[in-house]
């Protein structure tokens, strides 16, 4: 049965196959094979390209730009031949191997260099320049440019609705008031952190043999620098260059990525179960789309599937992603291959964050406010000006100011703004004091509110 959307196992080559097809060229199979190729052909050029080596003369500029097209016109069909090398070493790095050198058999200068593919290297050099090439084009291309899009659209949000007075709920409970701009821009601040830490890191890599250490490019060359060649290749890749590893290099940096990829879908998990709560609360209201339906029963629903879809791709993204950054940096020894499978499973991790970042977007740009509803909840809510009445009592050192209104308004239902506006009335504080207090209400004690939100 040919694979299709249709019967696909995983929903990601199924249901949202269309939602991250940006992540399938670097975390295929076709995508591995691909970046093995250059790494193993950038490793045959750099050794060519050693006057030490003397073996593997430079090549001319015609091989050089021929091992270059063999890079950049390698097709689904070339990858195919080298899956079926597979089934019979049972090894997909050989098996790559094995391709490249009957792909160049017709070229006479690397013919006479032909062993020198793959020369010294153990498959892990070759895979942890490509888990290091993949998670860094996923992160510039695809990642970053998808928090980037959630961050704007919260910062717009924070910009609109700067003025828009809300009751805060702190416990569930009716508190202090902000504003509806205040909300998205303290989100919109915490994403722009954690956006800091997922593009800071700096991801390595290795190039020194079967425990790292160089033994046997020593062993057929003891007079080059092996540790400066290798720290070029590396570094020429775009990659940092590890000088230390065992077998494996130890995934630390892959680790610290996926760690900050988690971070950045906590702070999103919290915007779509607050989010969710407003639309419940009518803070918000949903833009209905046409033809769209809400329930198979109950016609009249608009319900918040976007945050929701989100909140559930968060849930099995940050399991994978703890996962990986939790297993990947320990191996046994010098070597076992338990990261091998793992590590597979990265593009899977980013498929389901990308599909919540992009849910969470779709559910942020289908909102509006709804200020007659948030004006309904200030307006019963005028305990919540307890806080600034005994706030400026204690200013001008009325005893027991916060016990005298503790008593005026704890536990009670129904404070009015008449009830305040008698206390207040009644305070032996300056004039000018009382009538500022007298003109406030819930929904002008917002603070700085507005001035926050304006300035993310």
């Amino acid at each position: 049965m040919p694979l299709t959307p249709l019967n696909a196992l995983s929903p990601l080559d199924g249901r949202y196959f269309a939602k991250v097809s940006q992540l399938r060229d670097t975390f295929s199979e076709l995508g591995l094979i691909k970046l093995r190729l250059r790494v193993e052909i950038e490793w045959l050029k750099a050794l060519s390209a050693e006057p030490s080596i003397a073996e593997v003369p430079a090549f001319s500029r015609d091989t050089l730009a021929r091992l270059d097209a063999v890079t950049a016109g390698f097709s689904e069909a070339e990858a195919q031949q080298v899956k079926d090398i597979e089934t019979r070493t049972n090894h997909d790095v050989k098996a790559l191997e094995y391709w490249l050198r009957q792909r160049l058999s017709d070229s006479s200068e690397v013919q006479q260099s032909v062993g020198f593919i793959h020369f010294a290297c153990t498959s892990e050099d070759i895979n942890n320049l490509c888990q290091a090439l993949m998670a860094e084009h996923s992160r510039s291309h695809v990642m970053l440019p998808a928090l980037d899009r959630v961050v704007h659209k919260l910062a717009a949000l924070a910009h609109e609705l700067a003025d828009l007075s809300m009751l805060s709920r702190t416990h569930g409970q009716p508190a202090t008031p902000t504003t509806l701009g205040k909300e998205m821009a303290n989100f919109a601040a915490r994403l722009r952190r954690v956006r800091v830490r997922i593009a800071a890191v700096r991801l390595t890599g290795k190039m020194n043999g079967a425990v790292g250490n160089y033994n046997a490019h020593v062993a057929a060359y003891p007079g080059v620098d092996w540790t400066g060649l290798a720290r070029r290749f590396v570094e020429r890749l775009g990659v940092e260059f590890n000088a230390y590893t065992t077998q494996i290099e130890p995934h630390d940096s892959l680790a610290e990525l996926f760690d900050a990829y988690a971070a950045a879908n906590t702070v999103i998990i919290d915007l779509d179960r607050d989010m969710w709560g407003y639309i419940s609360l009518g803070y918000f209201k949903q833009r209905a789309k046409s033809g769209e339906v809400g329930s198979s029963t109950m016609p009249h629903k608009v319900n918040p599937i976007d945050f929701e879809n989100s909140e559930g791709n968060v849930g099995i993204a940050n399991a994978l992603l703890q996962h990986l950054s939790a297993k990947l940096p320990v191996s046994r020894w010098q070597r076992d291959l338990s990261d091998s499978t793992v590590l597979r499973n990265v593009g899977v991790a980013l498929g389901h964050t990308l599909l919540a970042w992009d849910g969470c977007l779709a559910g942020l740009s289908r909102v509006e406010a709804n200020p007659a509803r948030l004006l309904e909840d200030l307006e019963q809510a005028w305990e919540v000006l307890a806080e600034p009445i005994q706030t400026v009592m204690r200013r001008y050192g009325i005893e027991e100011s916060y016990e005298q209104l503790k008593a005026l308004t704890r536990g009670k239902d129904g404070i009015t703004r008449d009830a305040l506006h008698a206390f207040i009335g009644g305070l032996q504080i300056p004039e000018g004091e009382k009538q500022r207090l007298l003109t406030l209400t819930p929904a002008s004690y917002i603070g700085l509110a507005a001035q926050l939100a304006r300035g993310i």
